[in-house]
Formats: structure tokens, C-alpha cells, sequence
């Protein structure tokens, strides 16, 4: 004889229902994971590696000058001049990491004045440029100083990773090394 059923009848859960509820959850779940976690890779990265360089530079003035090159120096210890990613070589700026820099330079003639420019003219020139690699040597930057004490410029150029910056002033004559007068900066714009 065949058995029959407990007469207890067991509940069926309706699988589309419950498909159609866990489904979206399970999916706004992994969305919102993901979500998470690139927030704390983006953040991470910014920790490791600012997405910005820059760097204010003070001169570096001992005396009398030997060639036409200025020396820069940059550091906490010196005030408002700092160094973030770039890297100082011998005076001059190294930069890490290629990019749209904007440059920015103020050069101020030591004992100066305008009237001293008007009786003996001097053909005095300042120029920042890559100077290494060779193969990029380029002028990026030229004053004059027309008769003046002072001269300031910035532009945005394009500089490559291990580009060396250099900046020039005529001989014989000397940069004022008060650091409100001469300084010379770069900032990373964009890659």
C-alpha cells in the first residue's frame, strides 16, 4: 500500500520572489564595495604620492661668483623655501616627474640702483633653461633687464622626467641674496 503524506504541509518559498529582492541587494551591496575600495585606493595613493611637485628656491649666495650659473638651496630650515618632489643637484633643479610646470623666477641686482643703470649701461640677461640631458638643452626663459633692477617672469612649459633646470645670470654681476628679492619656483600643473 502506498504511503501517504504526514498531512503537515511543508511551505515552498517562491524562488522568483525571493530572486527579485535579493538580487538588486546582492548587486547595490558590490556596488557600493567597489566604490569603497577605489575611494581608499585613491586615497592611499595621494598618501604616497601627492599628485603634485613643487619646489620655492632661495639662492645660494657665498661671495663671488665663479661662472654665470645661480646655485639655489631649498629647505624647511631656510623659511618659506621648500622642495616637494623635485630634487636639487648641485644648486640646480632636477625634476622627477614630467609634466606642464609653471615656472616663476624674480632676480634682484645686489647694490643697484636706476641711476647707476643710466650712466653706465650694462647688457645684463638672465635665462632659465634645461640644461641636462644635452639632448633637451633648451632656453626656456630670457630677460633683460633694460636698464632696471629687477626682473620677474613665469610661463607654463612642458618638462620631462630627469630634466635638470638652470638658471643663468650675466657676469660679473650679482643677484641680491635676500630671499624677498631672488627666488626662483616651479609648480606641477598637470601630467
Amino acid at each position: 500500500m502506498a504511503e501517504e503524506g504526514s498531512g503537515c504541509p511543508v511551505p515552498r518559498l517562491p524562488w522568483a520572489s525571493v530572486l527579485r529582492v535579493a538580487l538588486p541587494l546582492f548587486l547595490a551591496g558590490a556596488v557600493i564595495y567597489c566604490f569603497l575600495c577605489t575611494q581608499r585606493l585613491a586615497q592611499q595613493r595621494q598618501l604616497e604620492s601627492p599628485g603634485w611637485d613643487m619646489a620655492e628656491l632661495q639662492l645660494n649666495h657665498t661671495g663671488q661668483r665663479q661662472d654665470c650659473r645661480l646655485r639655489w638651496q631649498g629647505g624647511p630650515a631656510l623659511g618659506r623655501s621648500f622642495v616637494h618632489g623635485p630634487e636639487l643637484d648641485n644648486g640646480q633643479l632636477h625634476v622627477q616627474r614630467s609634466g606642464i610646470y609653471r615656472l616663476h623666477i624674480q632676480v634682484t641686482l645686489a647694490n643697484c640702483s636706476s641711476s647707476l643703470w643710466a650712466t653706465t649701461p650694462h647688457r645684463a640677461t638672465l635665462t632659465v633653461g634645461i640644461c641636462s640631458p644635452a639632448a633637451r638643452s633648451i632656453s626656456l626663459l630670457r630677460l633683460n633687464f633694460h636698464g632696471g633692477c629687477v626682473v620677474t617672469s613665469q610661463r607654463l612649459t612642458p618638462l620631462g622626467r630627469g630634466d635638470t633646470l638652470c638658471t643663468n645670470l650675466t657676469l660679473p654681476l650679482l643677484p641680491s641674496p635676500n630671499a624677498d628679492e631672488t627666488f626662483f619656483g616651479v609648480q606641477w600643473v598637470h601630467p
